[in-house]
């Protein structure tokens, strides 16, 4: 699990210097922004922001190296260096949003052990050897933590459903079974609940996260809670999807499907897009979108470049 942030020089990059530190803080506050030498007994994985940074650079490129550490800790450390300022807290903020499916962040419903048996029994699900099921048990997670991230009250049938439901776009060895989950939700809430089942859960956590999986509870709360797990996929998809989907389909694919996922988004969730690091194809992509899917809301906050995304993501 990702616990720390270590900065080099604490005193001077630190939360307490400003720069925007107090945004990663109330991001992510599961995660201790701490100075390097609090990563005593922690695996601690040097990244270079400097790297992240550049024009160029696919987050993708940094996946493996940084998954195959989680998977060999329960205490996972980021030290983070190459850049300062607020090029550091950029950096930051983009990169615990790309890798924030290893924070497993809760809140005060999901903090039981009733969630604790059902994170449990998911993760039992996954054989996290094989890169195809580690993807699709990653983007659960992060689906999850979008939610979170989105509404920091979310019940525990909300939470649920966004962990168990198929996830926006499944790729690899689970992409057969998890799309036709898509086609079929019925097949879907079924093996939700079956998880959930086996978690210990009762039959109105079960039949409640059916309707979501499903979208066929009733009006009210139930469409104002199907539309977060629509953004919160959505979010997901260009967080941990965006750049694989680009590399393995057609042009013309890739921009209908990114309108598609782009149109489960309201304009407040425009902001979040700032707090993710997208590949140069997949950014010149949305961008190209955003005015259609968004008029009134292209020119003013979407789609921001690099050096404004800081000031935008804390103005919202």
């Amino acid at each position: 699990m990702l616990r720390q942030l270590l900065l080099s020089d604490f005193r001077t990059e630190g939360p307490t210097a400003g720069h925007g530190w107090l945004l990663v803080q109330r991001e992510f506050p599961s995660v201790q922004l701490a100075p390097l030498s609090a990563g005593r007994g922690a695996r601690v994985l040097r990244l270079d922001a400097s790297e992240w940074n550049a024009p160029s650079f696919d987050p993708m490129a940094w996946d493996g190296r940084i998954l195959d550490a989680a998977m060999s800790t329960e205490w996972l450390a980021f030290h983070l260096e190459g850049a300062s300022r607020e090029a550091l807290v950029v950096a930051a903020l983009e990169i615990l949003t790309r890798y924030q499916c290893l924070i497993a962040r809760r809140n005060p419903a999901s903090s039981t052990s009733l969630f604790s048996r059902l994170l449990a029994r998911h993760r039992s699900l996954h054989d996290l050897r094989h890169p195809d099921v580690r993807a699709d048990f990653y983007r659960a997670m992060d689906a999850w933590q979008w939610t979170l991230r989105l509404r920091p009250d979310a019940d525990v049938p909300v939470q649920a459903a966004a962990l168990l439901r198929a996830p926006e776009q499944p790729t690899g060895a689970a992409q057969a079974l998890r799309a036709f989950d898509r086609v079929h939700p019925v097949r879907g809430a079924d093996r939700a609940v079956q998880v959930l089942e086996e978690a210990g859960a009762d039959d109105t956590l079960c039949r409640r996260v059916r309707e979501l999986v499903t979208s066929a509870g009733p009006p009210g709360n139930a469409k104002r809670d199907m539309a977060l797990l629509d953004a919160a996929g959505a979010l997901s998809f260009f967080t941990r999807d965006a750049s694989a989907y680009f590399r393995e389909t057609v042009p013309e694919h890739r921009r209908r499907h990114v309108a598609r996922v782009l149109a489960a988004l309201q304009p407040e969730h425009l902001p979040w897009l700032g707090h993710t690091r997208l590949a140069p194809a997949v950014r010149a992509q949305l961008e190209s979108l955003l005015a259609t899917v968004f008029p009134s809301e292209a020119g003013a906050r979407g789609g921001p470049p690099r050096t404004a995304r800081l000031e935008t993501a804390i103005t919202g």
